[in-house]
């Protein structure tokens, strides 16, 4: 094939020349050394991918150069497309990003990193919604760090999506699937609106192929009938404007595929209920030039009610700014009309790609264009907030936050600055706090609404100025946000504050559990508190059984990981404690220190198994142990179960002094949200100390979540009342004890 000729594949397309590619950026990209790294790039992919056909059947490097041509097309920077050109060569052959560096820099090998670590996830054999979540993570944070990652994935993808029919129809389905999901809303969040249209209908095209032939076959009668009476009318209006000495460009434009089925089977208008099908859209000079045009238009022609946009003194989300209008014509047809500058049509068509394209004499900088984009787009640095707090979260709940609170925002308020700030349909005063800043929302104790105080449940529509009023001293979020909040910004970060509130809470019933069982301990050896916490605070302990500080060993302790009596045993400490008669004090049936005595042995040291946690009230049974005296289990332990010479009678003390002890419990419960916070909250109002608490799903049935926890009770009707008040918990239906 030479070098001027145009390729036809499946489909209709044409495969462009690297001529042609060359063509195209040379009109704006005219450094000579910018052109050369472009050509090396070309000459260097047909080396690398010499060999290798796609599954249409062209060479591979066909696919590249497209993806190149829709770039420049776009007025992408030579770093840009030279990416596009390379954003294969790693993964397919046997190039190194060090190579790539070598050659074209930094700039270009961070992108084909990015673009090559997307990829690599993507071929992975593993299946499943968290794994596709995880992927398309990675490209959305690829985004966040770098905007033009993303639209080199865009171009990458309308191509392969221009070429689908070579591929077999499940993989066309898949790959529709996640375009329409994925790719088609950040195009158009991006304002790259000729890439989301022909993304979206190639897409239709292979998940609804009845419905997109039926809207082909309408389009192309509507056409047929109105074409005559469009051009009539657009004569029409280009007198008026000329009369007026107007500069202006008009043309006639067909409403895209998808749109249409948007409104048929979303929407549920029929096609003769679309009016804008056909539109016509008037280019001028200046903003003022709009809006004569269509103070001009509307005194010849009737408006239709409730069809007038004015997009220019409130500029869409992707920076989309236009007035539109729809007249009835004199012969009765309904048009809609798109007034813009050519500036803002240029902004349309290309949203963020026409904003930033490529200038040389201006000194590009990819860091300060994505400074700019975050500035001049306000949801995208919501969205950058979001991607760099991602690792907080799992993957679905990272896209599910994306989606919901970025994409399908559609409620417009301001700041009392003037920031716009998009939230969710339904959203409060704490959404819009949280979505300022995380601090803004923990802190927030009130919230005014175009200068009136309101209920922190209101809930906002679009065009209300929102202030936020904080304190200090504010107690933070509480568990009733949660019935309110739309966003699933704030309810992630309400949930984060009260499971942190609770673990702090927590924390110091634990630590100090922990000092006590150690001050019970060090007190049988004649150690009092003082002498105590300096032998802990060693290094040498802390680093012996791996802990930062001394609360982390008391934590320990209390979760008997490890047990006091396990460090005094590595200090060597056999010291006994002298009474005040000199005697050495040895454990009986009067010593105090245990529940438990055994008659006839009064000096064997006698402790409470952990493999069954035994209370005052349960049957017990004694277990003779070697070099350790005798270990209280319960009757039903199985552990003793077959040891029948070693197990003696022992008995509860009949006055035992109040004293708690840990008990291992389980909870099998309906999985909801809040489940674990409403157990924490049950068991704080309860005044039960819990040591431990662990949730798992049941892999055999994913809507049951098991619970375990280790509690102290002083005796068996007290943990027989915990049992109550824990199967009063909404979802928890068996609470039973643990033997490990």
């Amino acid at each position: 094939m030479k070098e001027n000729e145009k390729l036809l594949v499946n489909g209709g397309y044409v495969l462009h020349t690297f001529e042609q590619l060359k063509e195209v950026y040379q009109s704006y990209i005219t450094n000579e050394k910018d052109r050369k790294s472009i050509e090396d790039a070309y000459a260097f992919i047909l080396i690398k991918h010499d060999g290798q056909l796609r599954r249409s059947g062209e060479p591979y490097y066909h696919h590249l150069i497209e993806v190149a041509y829709i770039l420049a097309n776009l007025q992408a920077g030579p770093a840009t497309i030279v990416a596009g050109l390379l954003h294969d060569v790693v993964e397919d052959t046997d190039v190194t990003i060090e190579e790539v560096e070598k050659k074209w820099g930094s700039d270009v090998a961070k992108l084909v990193d990015s673009l090559t670590k997307i990829q690599r996830l993507k071929l992975s054999k593993i299946e499943s919604e968290d794994f596709e979540a995880e992927d398309h993570r990675k490209i959305f944070i690829g985004m966040a760090k770098d905007i033009r990652v993303i639209i080199i994935k865009l171009a990458d993808r309308l191509h392969n999506m221009r070429t689908l029919s070579s591929l077999k129809p499940e993989r066309q389905i898949a790959l529709s699937k996640e375009t329409k999901e994925v790719f088609v809303p950040i195009a158009h969040r991006l304002g790259l609106d000729t890439i989301k249209c022909e993304l979206a209908d190639l897409c239709l095209k292979y998940l609804e192929p009845t419905k997109y032939d039926e809207i082909v076959k309408l389009l192309e009668k509507k056409e047929k009938t109105l074409t005559k009476s469009l051009s009539v009318f657009q004569k029409k209006l280009a007198d008026i404007l000329f009369a007026q000495n107007i500069p202006f460009e008009i043309f006639s434009r067909v409403k895209s595929i998808s749109s249409i089925y948007e409104k048929m089977y979303v929407k549920g208008h029929t096609f003769d209920e679309i009016y804008d099908i056909l539109a016509l859209r008037i280019i001028t000079d200046t903003e003022m030039r709009c809006y004569e045009i269509l103070g001009l238009i509307h005194q010849s022609y009737k408006p239709v009610p409730m069809r007038f946009k004015d997009y220019i003194a409130m500029p869409k989300p992707n920076m989309y700014q236009s007035l539109h209008t729809t007249v009835v014509s004199g012969d009765g047809n309904v048009y809609e009309i798109q007034i813009r500058t050519q500036y803002m049509d240029e902004i349309a068509e290309s949203g963020v790609a026409a904003h930033w394209a490529y200038k040389e004499k201006k000194g590009y900088d990819p860091k300060e264009e994505q400074k700019e984009i975050e500035d001049k787009l306000h949801w995208f640095r919501d969205f950058v907030s979001m991607s760099n707090e991602s690792s907080d979260n799992s993957a679905s709940e990272y896209m599910e936050n994306l989606t919901h609170d970025i994409f399908e925002a559609n409620v417009y308020v301001f700041t009392p600055n003037g920031k716009v700030i998009e939230l969710t349909k339904g959203s409060t005063p704490i959404d819009f706090a949280y979505r300022i800043h995380t601090k803004v929302g923990d802190s927030a104790v009130g919230a005014l609404v175009n200068g009136t105080m309101v209920p922190l449940n209101t809930v906002l529509k679009t065009g209300d100025m929102v202030e936020i009023k904080t304190s200090k001293t504010s107690p933070g979020p509480s568990e009733g946000w949660l019935d309110f909040v739309k966003t699933n910004l704030a309810k992630s970060q309400i949930k984060k504050f009260i499971a942190k509130k609770n673990a702090e809470l927590l924390r110091g019933e634990k630590i100090a559990k922990g000092k006590q069982s150690a001050l019970d301990s060090f007190k049988d050896k004649g150690i009092e508190e003082a002498e105590m916490v300096e032998l802990l605070s060693q290094e040498k302990v802390l680093k012996q059984f791996e802990f930062e500080d001394l609360e982390e060993l008391y934590i320990g302790f209390s979760n008997r990981k490890p047990t006091p009596a396990a460090v005094i045993e590595f200090l060597g400490i056999k010291k006994p404690l002298i009474l005040p008669t000199g005697k050495a004090k040895v454990r009986n049936e009067g010593d105090s220190s245990c529940p438990v005595y055994c008659k006839g042995a009064d000096r064997i040291a006698i402790q409470l198994a952990s493999c069954c946690t035994p209370i005052p009230g349960d049957m017990i049974k004694g277990y003779i142990t070697r070099g350790k005296g005798i270990t209280v289990h319960r009757h039903n332990c199985p552990n003793i179960a077959n040891e029948g010479q070693r197990v003696i009678d022992v008995y509860w003390k009949e006055n035992i002094e109040y004293s708690t002890y840990p008990v291992d419990i389980a909870m099998e419960a309906n999985d909801r949200p809040n489940l674990l916070i409403d157990i924490m909250n049950t068991m704080s109002s309860a005044k039960v100390t819990v040591s431990s608490i662990h949730a798992q799903l049941m892999s055999h049935n994913r809507t049951l979540t098991l619970v375990r926890m280790t509690i102290y009770v002083s005796d068996l009707k007290r943990l027989n009342d915990i049992f109550n008040i824990l199967l009063n918990v909404k979802g928890v239906y068996d609470v039973k004890r643990v033997i490990h």
